[in-house]
């Protein structure tokens, strides 16, 4: 009987260590899905992060050219309200001259009227 507790011993201790054997398998077999998840998450992650970087670098250049459009469109304002003031000084000038113009022109069509009435009583004077 020594013999036969010997074998079912060492029958019972391999069934045991085939099944440790399949559970370390299965163990190692999901501790290599569970690293190969992880990596490809990180590997999500790490090119997530490389294109928010990159969409952070555009966004200051662009806040960067917002910032010089508006900064000249405001320089622009300035040479448009200047150009605006200029014109409507020489528009007063141009209404000043024109006035001074036409009272220049009514003198001098009052003197012509004079001179040819004058010329007119000499003629008359010499007859």
């Amino acid at each position: 009987m020594d013999e036969t507790l010997k074998n079912r011993v060492v029958i019972i201790l391999a069934v045991i260590a085939a099944l440790l054997f399949f559970a370390t398998l299965s163990s190692c077999n999901s501790a290599w899905h569970q690293k190969s998840a992880h990596d490809k998450e990180l590997a999500a992650r790490i090119m997530l992060e490389e294109r928010i970087s990159k969409f952070s670098q555009e966004k200051s250049a662009l806040e960067e050219k917002a910032k010089a459009r508006e900064n000249e469109a405001a320089a622009l304002k300035v040479a448009l309200d200047t150009a605006k003031k200029a014109q409507v000084q020489e528009e007063l000038v141009n209404q000043s001259l024109k006035e001074e113009l036409d009272k220049v022109t009514k003198l001098k069509e009052i003197l012509e009227n004079d001179l040819k009435a004058e010329a007119a009583s000499r003629k008359n004077f010499k007859k």
